[in-house]
């Protein structure tokens, strides 16, 4: 094929190339910014040399640094995955000129695919469905509000240019739309160089269905069947699978082939996705075409058995595709969860930074596969997408794939930043995904005050209470030891009974240990439950069987007071566990008291601050906006809590973190 291939990209797409390269024998080049030196795709690369700074315009966006390093390195292909501008497409022209051959469809149709409003009209001419809207640029903000009362609210407005549910917003009136407009042209400008926005009809409550299409240089294309994309927050996919609950045979053949015309008509040739919103009576219409490889794309991999990246390899080195589309089968289940450096406890999902102190896979567990880009030791900045790894999961049936997925994620160890492995995980054990029963908006149907992690049923309460104190009791036990022998020789070695009180949530209960061998008797409620382990202290997760259950879970944190922290069924939970004595003597220790923060706007995510829109002296009403903070290229309003007089800014700088904030009185 290539004999080396430059991967103008970061993180785990960037690791799942190169991956398909070294088994195809073709060496790789990786580009890098000076914050990425010692990043996995880096390390894994057989050359890397850095384009840049941080900022993604200035390095991995970079394409005249981009270019010199194709030269310097002698590459022959190039393979770019990111969201491609539309000053990337004369370069991508320039590099055919000079003998080097682009991994991915032609520019032509990487112009006409990657422009919303021209794909749009394409689709149309295709005889593809499309949703009802404004088939042209949207110039200011009047204009929008004037479209979008032609169209009808709700709109959604959203970037030409765009992808992954950047510059989006939806509009339910003149206010929203105007807003809207502001925050999605500028997203759109900051993570696509094109500030160019479109208004279509927003169908309510759809389901969120693509077709994965792949295409040659030879006329030939074919549908790979569909993933279901429906579970989102903030218009960005979180579980995606393959194939969907809710297609049927012909639903499925019809938006294949819809899918197949599109790519024919623009010449496609290149693995590609075609994405449709789908209504409840599976009417349905074009969204738009990503002309790239999708983040999701592993789990159609694992129900055809196609590896995408040596597909592309080998369309962009000329070859006709091996397969007929009789032979792409359904076999199995796959299910992808996108794991994130996100507190889903805010907002389902506000970015979170910092180092991954701890970092530990769940490849142990059968048919497990995890795409990453980072390790133990690896920083999450500001910069670029909190993703930390997909994690896909395949079974003969869509119950084995969930049932997989629930034992890889409790088998997950990520310490050090916030991440959402409870979001992820109660919603793959929620009944109505369970029985297929979702949309795009599950997340605030089912959650409508906000994610606030999985809710202890009375069995499982008891459960988490006799395994965090036969836990305490291990290490009680251990640390009266050193070197095998006892600290204390007049300690008594052979107490086998404990009366514990467990502060857990709003509630304080009485516990009764007793030991016997490695398992221990607990009584909790006036119930005895067996809890048996190996009790190895030194691992980061813990299987415990109580009463013939088995459980996965992991110590997060403990400390001489008697707190600890435990991840049980996904959640984390703080306990504090006394003795009965010590019990007694706490309800005289005075409590902290809490900060009063109604008079504080404090940034809920580190960031960058692009506009301040109060200065000191100022009176605000409440929910008035006071500025945007910019993290992981996702613009945030910050608005006041309260009606005030600004009092001062204290440390708002570009970058801010937690402890910035602005004062009202």
């Amino acid at each position: 094929t290539f004999e080396k291939l430059l991967i103008a990209n970061r993180g785990e797409i960037a690791c799942r190339v190169i991956k398909t390269c070294k088994k195809m024998g073709i060496k790789t080049v990786a580009i890098h910014s000076d914050v990425d030196t010692n990043a996995v795709h880096v390390k894994m690369a057989d050359e890397a040399v850095c384009v840049g700074p941080a900022p993604t315009s200035k390095s991995y966006l970079n394409m005249d640094a981009i270019m010199e390093v194709i030269r310097k390195t002698g590459a022959q292909a190039v393979s770019l995955n990111v969201s491609i501008c539309c000053s990337f497409l004369s370069s991508l022209s320039l590099q055919a000129s000079e003998g080097v051959t682009f991994i991915g469809p032609d520019t032509h149709a990487i112009q006409a695919m990657g422009d919303k409003i021209e794909s749009k009209l394409l689709a149309k001419n295709a005889k593809v469905n499309t949703i009802p809207g404004f088939d042209g640029v949207v110039k200011d903000a009047d204009e929008a509000v004037r479209i979008a009362r032609e169209i009808g609210y709700p709109v959604m407005i959203k970037a030409s240019a765009g992808g992954g549910g950047k510059g989006m917003r939806i509009a339910w009136d003149d206010e929203e739309t105007r807003e809207g407009f502001r925050f999605s042209s500028q997203e759109a400008a900051s993570s696509f160089g094109d500030d160019r926005l479109l208004i279509e009809k927003f169908i309510d409550n759809p389901r969120h269905i693509e077709i994965q299409v792949l295409a040659d240089k030879h006329g030939n294309a074919l549908w790979l069947n569909e993933r279901e994309c429906s579970i989102q927050r903030r218009n960005q996919k979180v579980v995606e699978e393959a194939p969907s609950t809710f297609l049927d045979p012909e639903t499925r053949r019809a938006m294949g082939e819809q899918a197949v015309a599109l790519a024919k008509a623009v010449k496609y040739s290149s693995a590609g996705t075609v994405e449709f919103l789908v209504d409840s009576s599976k009417n349905f219409y074009f969204l738009e075409m990503n002309t790239r490889l999708q983040v999701e794309h592993p789990v159609t991999e694992c129900i055809t058995g196609l590896d995408l990246v040596q597909e592309m390899i080998r369309v962009a080195k000329g070859y006709p595709l091996r397969h007929k589309q009789a032979d792409i089968p359904i076999n199995g289940w796959a299910v992808e969860c996108r794991v994130y450096a996100e507190d889903p406890y805010k907002s389902f999902g506000l970015p979170s930074i910092g180092k991954l102190s701890q970092y530990q896979e769940p490849l142990h567990v059968p048919s497990v596969r995890v795409d990453s880009g980072i390790q133990q030791g690896s920083d999450i900045s500001i910069y670029y997408d909190p993703m930390i790894s997909k994690l896909i999961t395949y079974g003969s049936n869509r119950a084995e794939a969930l049932k997989r997925m629930e034992e890889a994620l409790d088998n997950y160890v990520i310490r050090g930043v916030a991440h959402n492995i409870s979001l992820l995980r109660e919603v793959i054990v929620h009944p109505r995904f369970v029985q297929g029963d979702i949309s795009t908006k599950f997340l605030p149907e089912v959650y409508p005050d906000g994610f606030k992690g999985h809710k202890l049923t009375d069995l499982e309460r008891r459960q988490l209470l006799a395994t965090a104190v036969s836990l305490y009791v291990v290490e009680q036990l251990r640390s009266q030891r050193f070197l095998g022998t006892p600290r204390i020789p007049i300690a008594k070695s052979k107490r086998s009974s404990w009366e514990l009180s467990v502060h857990l949530g709003d509630g304080i209960y009485p516990v009764a240990v007793s030991k016997d061998g490695s398992s221990f008797s607990v009584e909790v409620d006036g119930m005895k439950l067996n809890v048996t382990s190996e009790w190895n202290l030194a691992s980061p997760l813990l299987s415990v069987t109580i009463d013939g259950t088995q459980r996965t879970i992991q110590r997060i944190s403990r400390n001489a007071s008697g707190e600890t922290s435990i991840q049980f069924l996904g959640t984390v939970y703080k306990l504090q566990i006394l003795t009965k004595v010590a019990a007694e003597l706490s309800k005289y220790m005075p409590e902290k008291a809490a900060e009063d923060t109604s008079s504080i706007l404090r940034s809920p995510m580190p960031g960058t601050v692009v506009a301040v829109s109060v200065k000191p002296g100022d009176m605000v009403s409440e929910g008035q906006e006071i500025c945007v903070i910019e993290a992981m290229k996702m613009q945030n309003s910050m608005i006041a809590a309260k009606t005030g007089k600004v009092s001062h800014l204290r440390s708002l700088k570009t970058i801010c973190n937690l402890s910035n904030r602005i004062e009202f009185k």
